[in-house]
Parts: C-alpha cells; sequence; structure tokens
C-alpha cells in the first residue's frame, strides 16, 4: 500500500469555511467602523448641522454591538479551526479556494483605501478641514489597512505565522474596549426598556396634540377632557400611558387664547436618550418641528397654544 496517497480533499467544507471566515471578517470590520463613527458623532456633534437631525445613532450602536458580540468571536474561532486544518492539510492552505477568497479580500480592502484617501483629498479641497471628518476618515483607513497589511503578510507566507495570533490578541482588545465604551452610551437592556417607554408616550402626546388641534378647527372649540377626542366613526381613541395604563393629563390653561397642556411622567431625560438630537444653527421655516418636546426625568407638561392663522376653523359647507 502506497503511504504517500495524499487524503482526498474535503472542497465544500474548504469553501464553507473559507466564506465564512470571509464574511465574518467583513461584517466585524463594518460593525467596528460603524461604532467608531457613532462614537464620533456622540464626542464630536457638527455645529453646522442644518434641519432637525440627530448626531448619533443610538440604533446604529445596539446593532453594531449586537454583530460584534455574535460576528467576531465567530470570525476568531473559524480563523483558528482552519489554522488546525492547515497544520494537518497543508494542501488546504495553498488550495485556490483559499488564495482567491484572500486575493478578494485584499482587492476590497486596498479599494476601500483608495476610496478613503480619494474623498479625504476632494474633501480637504471643499473646505472641509473638520476633526470629525478627519477622524472617520483615518478610522476607516485604519481598519482597511490593518485588514490589508495582515492578510497580505499571510499570503506571502507558506506557514501559518505567529502574526495570526497577535492579530486576533489585538483586534479583540480593539473590539472589548468598543463595546464597553458602547454600553456607557446606550446603558442597559433596562434602560433601554424605559427609553422605549419615554419615546411611545411622547408619540401618544404628538397624536392626542394633533387630535386636539383637529377637534377645535372642527368645533372651534377646545375639548374639555381626553375623552371628547374619541371618535368611534374614525376610529381614534385616546391612547393610555403604556408603562401605567393611566389616561395622560390634560388641562386647559385659557380657552379663549385656546392654550392648553398635556403632561406625561418620564423616565429620563428626553434630550440624548433618543440620540443627541439638535436644531438647526440656521434659521429656517419649519413648522413641522416647531413644537419642543425635550423633556426631564418626573412629570413634565408640554404648554401650548393654537395658532388661529396657521390653524383656521374648517370651513362648513352647508
Amino acid at each position: 500500500m502506497d503511504n504517500n496517497i495524499l487524503p482526498k480533499r474535503n472542497i465544500p467544507r474548504d469553501l464553507f469555511l473559507h466564506l465564512l471566515a470571509i464574511v465574518t471578517l467583513y461584517w466585524s470590520a463594518i460593525s467596528f467602523v460603524t461604532l467608531l463613527w457613532q462614537f464620533i458623532n456622540k464626542f464630536l456633534p457638527d455645529a453646522l448641522t442644518q434641519w432637525y437631525s440627530y448626531d448619533y445613532s443610538l440604533e446604529l450602536i445596539r446593532f453594531s454591538v449586537s454583530s460584534l458580540f455574535i460576528v467576531f468571536p465567530l470570525f476568531i474561532f473559524v480563523s483558528w479551526y482552519l489554522n488546525k486544518i492547515y497544520a494537518r492539510e497543508a494542501v488546504v492552505r495553498e488550495s485556490k479556494i483559499r488564495k482567491w477568497l484572500l486575493y478578494l479580500t485584499l482587492f476590497i480592502a486596498a479599494i476601500v483605501v483608495i476610496v478613503d484617501l480619494v474623498t479625504v483629498i476632494n474633501s480637504l479641497l471643499g473646505g472641509e478641514t473638520t476633526l470629525k471628518f478627519i477622524l472617520k476618515a483615518l478610522s476607516v483607513l485604519v481598519v482597511a489597512g490593518f485588514v490589508f497589511g495582515y492578510y497580505l503578510d499571510d499570503v506571502r507566507r507558506d506557514t501559518p505565522a505567529k502574526s495570526g495570533k497577535y492579530f486576533a490578541i489585538v483586534t479583540g482588545i480593539l473590539v472589548a474596549t468598543a463595546i464597553i465604551v458602547s454600553f456607557f452610551i446606550i446603558g442597559s437592556p433596562q434602560t433601554a426598556r424605559l427609553v422605549q417607554f419615554d419615546q411611545q408616550k411622547i408619540s401618544d402626546l404628538q397624536n392626542i396634540q394633533y387630535q386636539i388641534v383637529n377637534y377645535w378647527q372642527s368645533k372651534e372649540v377646545l375639548p374639555t377632557s381626553l375623552s371628547d377626542l374619541n371618535d368611534p366613526i374614525s376610529g381614534f381613541m385616546v391612547p393610555l400611558d403604556p408603562q401605567t395604563g393611566q389616561s395622560y393629563e390634560y388641562n386647559i390653561i385659557d380657552a379663549e387664547n385656546l392654550s392648553f397642556e398635556l403632561c406625561a411622567e418620564f423616565n429620563k431625560e428626553g434630550n440624548d436618550q433618543y440620540g443627541q438630537y439638535r436644531y438647526s444653527s440656521i434659521p429656517v421655516p419649519a413648522k413641522g418641528i416647531a413644537d419642543n418636546w425635550q423633556h426631564t426625568a418626573g412629570r413634565v407638561c408640554f404648554e401650548r397654544t393654537i395658532d388661529k392663522q396657521l390653524y383656521p376653523p374648517f370651513t362648513k359647507t352647508k
């Protein structure tokens, strides 16, 4: 029996593992860069932000953290498992499948670096010299360059190097640090639940306010209580506080001047729980965002006065 016969290749296994390693690498890198961008948005808000906008997104932070929790450890595990296969079956390391996917990774990383550098030069020529922009461009450049450098070194070697171990340690520390910082921004799951309650309360109050204005335009008088807004024909029912199940508080301040207030109990301060929202530094006519719904924790009342010119009574047909 010839002992020099090479073991049969498991091509489906090799293709699956290498594809999984590449996909989890891309996913982890994109999630990490997304976190870095949101950190920059959080701590370096743009003073030239026009219109009503969010500087950073809690949803993006949560999704990126969730991805890194699952996808990055999977990438490390698959890479470790592939190295074990390389040690047993050297032919796998030299396979065309691996070479093609590695060069594809190098190609994508190189394109990202080139596009990033072109964007930096183009923006600098256009007068964009803020620290915020520079840090964002630098984060993409560093991550893409790091991936490019590691895999370029790996593809040149015939055997696995110790750099793979150092790569895993360094990236693991960076990812863990980013996740820890994220929790200081998004808070615990319990905090996120309380914030969701607050968001729903604001949405309910906005809906009630719209119905009050509509009631005035239809009947030329403020409703005496929120129950007056219930309309079985249109199907509208005044929402209740989702946390307590109680009615929201409604008070008429000045019936003649059409002034009223809506009150609710909030769990958290509303300035930075939904993303650091900001108003334009440049005056713009924006009727849709004129109302201020910022709030502190605890009981908060929002005073409103209906402008008869902006919201005239509906014309009644005979």
